[in-house]
């Protein structure tokens, strides 16, 4: 076999973010009373969520922005959105997120099943970005964490994916070289381009089956598909 050390992206990857997360943010739309505070249903809200979210995290990995204000600020800019300007409202649904979020255990189909089958032959690692006390209570709790040796957190190393630097730290810790590693994960831009200027191979999981300007080293459109390949 060329590889011996399999390098698996958490989010949206296995652990089915948007799943688990709009779980959450039910729970918080109703918690808050959001459809009376700001007279708007549960799709308006977690439509600009997203957005501004999505936004924030682009900052937040090349460093323009704090973990703290992002968790802040991604609910209080949904909240301005609909002119409920309340910092410390948006900070309370931050801590809920964060608290909330992790114990979540929607994975994608076929993902217990493919790692059962994978780490009786090959070493397996998480590199995730993230929030690491987050991520960790996510792999304990849908029973992830057995499955992997190494499990790099950005937020405990000096860089965050797509960084070059992060996979050549992820091999390190690993005791694996490049050549014998490949890297998995849904990120085209984080997991897959930032892997391939480390010298990784990589398997883009494009779910979705979207355009990609780049090449991967291989694609799969299920997780059931990275076992045949491999």
């Amino acid at each position: 076999m060329k590889y011996k050390h399999l390098f698996f992206d958490l989010d949206r990857t296995l652990w089915d973010f948007d799943a688990n997360s709009e779980e959450v943010l039910i729970d918080m739309f109703n918690k808050f009373d959001i459809t009376t505070l700001a007279c708007i249903d549960y799709q308006e809200f977690i439509d600009n969520y997203r957005e501004i979210n999505h936004a924030l995290w682009a900052k937040y990995r090349v460093g323009e922005i704090t973990k703290e204000f992002l968790s802040t600020q991604r609910f209080y800019a949904t909240m301005l959105e609909f002119n409920i300007d309340n910092w410390e409202m948006g900070k309370e649904m931050g801590e809920f997120y964060v608290k909330e979020s992790p114990y979540k255990k929607q994975l994608f189909p076929g993902t217990i099943e493919l790692l059962e089958s994978l780490y009786q032959k090959y070493d397996l690692h998480i590199i995730t970005n993230g929030f690491a006390e987050v991520q960790t209570i996510k792999l304990e709790q849908s029973g992830l964490n057995k499955y992997f040796k190494q499990i790099i957190i950005s937020e405990e190393t000096d860089w965050k994916k797509p960084n070059p630097k992060i996979f050549n730290y992820s091999l390190q810790k690993a005791g694996a070289s490049a050549e014998e590693s490949i890297m998995i994960g849904d990120d085209l831009k984080a997991d897959i381009i930032g892997a391939s200027e480390a010298g990784i191979d990589q398997i883009w999981v494009n779910f979705d089956n979207t355009y990609a300007g780049f090449k991967p080293t291989y694609t799969v459109d299920s997780l059931k598909k990275i076992e045949e390949l491999l």
